[in-house]
């Protein structure tokens, strides 16, 4: 059973930083992808895809992140981050991290999300 908590979260001025961690159980960080979502509306569960990494470390990112965010994973320690700087306020959301097991096509694992605040 597959178990993704993600204390941290917090509120900062634009321009800050902030690290989210989410450790895992049940996933196994060289074989199965992990991710970072937020919500995209204050309503709905609607998710953007912010960062992910894969059993090989390689990352991908949205354009709103880009150069920004950085997405790294322990794999001894089975957590993983992102490392968010010069934040902006639309980068407000709840964030949540989901782990894709190996051989599916889809993120079906979730944390219970983690409030970012960034004030202007």
């Amino acid at each position: 059973q597959v178990q993704l908590v993600e204390p941290g979260g917090g509120s900062v001025q634009a321009g800050g930083s902030l690290r989210l961690s989410c450790a895992a159980s049940g996933v196994t960080f060289t074989r199965d992808a992990m991710g970072w979502f937020r919500q995209v509306a204050v309503a709905g569960d609607e998710r953007e895809q912010v960062a992910t990494i894969n059993r090989f470390n390689m990352t991908r990112y949205a354009d709103s992140v880009k150069g920004r965010f950085t997405i790294s994973k322990d794999n001894a320690k089975n957590i993983v981050f992102l490392q968010m700087t010069n934040l902006k306020p639309e980068d407000s959301s709840m964030y949540y991290c989901a782990a894709r097991k190996f051989g599916e096509s889809t993120y079906a694992d979730w944390g219970q999300g983690t409030q970012v605040t960034v004030s202007s």
